[in-house]
């Protein structure tokens, strides 16, 4: 049974695509001259109808919800199970894609029945998996994992490496959404193993982009920038435009957080304009709060309500839960910085109750800042300082130990694993090149020994083997050389791997040593606290000394955090020509008030116009320290001074000079070798005893050599050299 196509629904199909891209148009033209020579649909029609709507997915949307909607009234006609089964999938997707999503279960849950009933696992696979992606959407956690799991097994008994892996990352995101942070690492590496292994540069994309938003919760943004782009770089070519949209997104977000408001603003209009073609509810209502952010820290506080009313808007119509618990915090965000916090804390209390519902550390951390800031400016102190307590608890489960570890052991392993591959293949393609020149060979001499097999001696013959066994000799020489060198550098490799594990043993080791006093001093006074074991008077008298404490935790943590980051071998050091005044002007000033406090002088003499080119994080990170280390061993009038001079013609020679209480030969010969046991300050300042390692690697790292000078009672100076740089116009306009 077929049925004809009457010039009437051609004209009505034609005028439907006025609006539709001209692929689409050309498509349906090929279809109509196939369905005009039957007189019902036919299945293979109907398989091309679900081809043009899977197709079109990432690029059109509505283009899949015409095509599907058409392949599942022309199934229906026929009584073609699995072509309506397939067709309901492909309208449920794009249903819950747009925000629609009662219909798109309604379109899941015919597909399912029809798939059970033909036992088709492939299909009935890939329905539990979008059903498990949207419940996600919709905060239900424990549905989607369950339905995830089931597309799992099914997979792996089919045996199919591409959705295997595709499970493996939706489980992961399931995870994160929930803050587990570690889990969902677990699922994102195992799918990147299998992409990679497979090729699959487009699945390999998006994975990169997810494991660059758990680095972005844990505030590594370099690193997550750095996976973005890897991500942006492989959906190139490619009409995933969902992807490019989400990538731009989350780079946009990064900037925010470095205050980078108006570059955020170019990524931010890039992500909407994709958003709006594709009429994504999900990322339209995002991508507006991350707008309004933008405009509300840039004081265009109307401009940012617009936006910020536009996301919770769609949010609550389509009942996206965690778009809009993240618009609420947007605009108890706004609210907060206009000082309006009556307005502020009605926001702030609905964001925090429905983030409580979603589980994700990151919308929770920023929900309990919000309201701990209008707690404040409502006066509400105490609640206020309950709430703060809430927030690093938070932060401290976002940026746990156990998923930093994690992080550098699976890219250790997958750019092990990496190398190994590329070794094998570089293997696979010398030896085939190799067999290839032998056939060659082979042939050269059968067909000249042919012609010439009656002119030539036995003598003459004899001789040309004999030259051809030396030839293939030498080469397998060669290649035994080859193999050798090969085996070499896979050595090599694994000392490398082998000492980065000594390195991270290390690091755990400090961690676990130097961080604990602290923490258990927090955990000590808020015990004390809770049992109201001591009075008000004597909790005031303790604050300041676990402030001390605070301080210098979170300034180890900075630069142990961006010291590791350094060790990576994929670290990308940035380097660059800068003002070195600019520099050391920030850190002398961000350190003027704890020099005040001691009673100790800061003397500022860098040149104006000295350049350096180098890496200034790694730069900063140094300055940084040494100012800590003058104003950790000076006492009152003592004086910290800073200068440049010009070593030669290639490098400055930065110095930080105190008149402090100095060091022994011992302690001068011990300084930059190992970790040292490090001495309390003039005030019994504590130390970790790293800070000089990781000068002195930083500064190496930038083709720099750092030393030190002192005499006990006199004082310390240290010295560093950086290279000397050149600022173009276009370092100006960036600074």
């Amino acid at each position: 049974m077929k049925i004809h196509l009457t010039l009437s629904f051609l004209f009505i199909s034609i005028s439907a695509f006025a609006s539709i891209d001209r692929g689409r148009v050309d498509s349906l033209k090929i279809l109509i001259a196939g369905a005009n020579k039957q007189t019902l649909p036919d299945t293979t029609t109907i398989k091309r109808l679900n081809n043009l709507a899977e197709n079109y997915f990432d690029s059109n949307p509505d283009s899949t919800l015409f095509y599907g909607r058409k392949s599942i009234e022309q199934s229906r006609k026929i009584n073609y199970r699995q072509g309506l089964a397939n067709g309901l999938v492909l309208t449920g997707h794009a249903n819950f894609f747009k925000g629609r999503f009662a219909q798109g279960q309604q379109n899941f849950d015919e597909a399912l029945d029809i798939y059970k009933s033909i036992n088709d696992l492939k299909g009935l696979s890939n329905c539990y998996k979008l059903y498990g992606r949207m419940d996600n959407l919709l905060a239900k956690y424990q549905t989607a994992l369950y339905y995830l799991n089931l597309a799992l097994d099914l997979n792996t008994q089919l045996k199919d490496d591409t959705e295997i892996a595709d499970c493996y990352k939706n489980i992961g995101i399931v995870y994160f959404s929930e803050g587990q942070n570690s889990t969902a690492l677990d699922y994102y590496y195992k799918a990147l193993y299998l992409t990679i292994k497979n090729n699959d540069h487009n699945a390999s994309a998006s994975i990169y982009n997810d494991i660059g938003v758990v680095l972005q919760g844990m505030e590594v943004y370099p690193k997550a920038l750095e996976h973005y782009h890897k991500a942006l770089n492989l959906f190139k070519g490619t009409n995933n435009l969902t992807g490019v949209g989400t990538i731009n997104e989350n780079i946009g977000e990064v900037l925010i957080a470095h205050k980078e408001y108006d570059r955020a603003i170019v990524h931010l209009s890039k992500a909407i304009k994709i958003a709006k073609k594709q009429d994504d509810k999900d990322g339209m209502s995002s991508v507006f709060t991350d707008l309004g952010l933008c405009y509300a820290h840039k004081g265009q506080f109307a401009l940012a309500k617009r936006y910020l009313d536009t996301s919770l808007q769609i949010a609550s119509k389509f009942k996206i839960v965690y778009n809009q618990a993240y618009a609420l915090i947007g605009m108890a965000t706004m609210y907060n910085l206009q000082k309006d916090y009556k307005n502020a804390y009605i926001y702030a209390t609905q964001g925090q109750h429905l983030a409580a519902t979603l589980r994700n550390l990151t919308v929770r951390s920023s929900a309990a800042l919000q309201l701990n800031k209008t707690l404040a400016g409502l006066g509400r102190y105490d609640d206020a300082y309950n709430m703060l307590k809430r927030y690093n608890e938070l932060k401290d489960s976002l940026n746990n130990n156990e998923s930093i570890q994690k992080l550098t052991s699976y890219n250790l392993e997958l750019n092990f694993a990496s190398k190994e591959r590329q070794l094998a293949q570089q293997h696979k393609e010398k030896d085939d090149s190799y067999n290839q020149r032998i056939k060659q060979q082979r042939l050269i001499n059968l067909i000249f020994l042919t012609i010439i097999i009656g002119m030539l001696a036995v003598s003459i013959v004899y001789y040309r083997q004999k030259r051809k066994q030396q030839q293939i000799n030498a080469m397998l020489e060669d290649k035994n050389r080859e193999v050798l060198q090969q085996k070499t550098d896979l050595d090599d490799q694994a000392k490398k791997l082998n000492d980065l594990n000594v390195l991270k043993d290390r690091l755990i080791s400090v961690l676990a040593h130097d961080l604990r006093a602290p923490l258990s001093t927090l955990r000590g006074l808020f015990s004390l606290l809770e049992d109201e074991t001591i009075s008000h008077e004597q909790m005031l008298a303790m604050i300041p000394g676990v402030l001390k404490k605070l301080e210098y935790t979170s300034d180890f943590l900075d630069t142990l955090l961006f010291w590791i980051n350094s060790q990576m071998d994929n670290f990308d050091s940035s380097t660059k020509s800068f003002f070195i005044k600019d520099i050391v002007a920030y850190e002398t000033e961000s350190y003027l008030e704890q020099a005040k406090l001691k009673g100790i002088n800061i003397i500022d003499s860098v040149s104006q116009d000295a350049v350096a080119s180098a890496d200034p994080n790694s730069i900063r990170i140094v300055i940084r320290n040494l100012i800590t280390n003058a104003i950790k061993f000076s006492s009152e009038n003592d004086t910290i001074e800073i200068t440049s001079i010009q070593q030669d013609d290639h490098n400055y020679v930065i110095s930080v000079k105190d008149t402090g209480m100095g060091m022994s030969e011992e302690q001068l010969g011990k300084l930059f070798k190992s970790k040292v046991n490090s001495n309390t300050g003039t005030n019994n300042e504590s130390g970790t005893g790293m800070g000089m390692l990781f000068c002195k690697d930083l500064v190496e790292k930038c083709s720099g050599k750092i030393w030190v000078t002192s005499k006990q009672g006199q004082g310390t100076k240290f010295s560093f050299t950086v290279p000397m740089g050149k600022l173009t116009e276009s370092h100006l306009e960036v600074a």
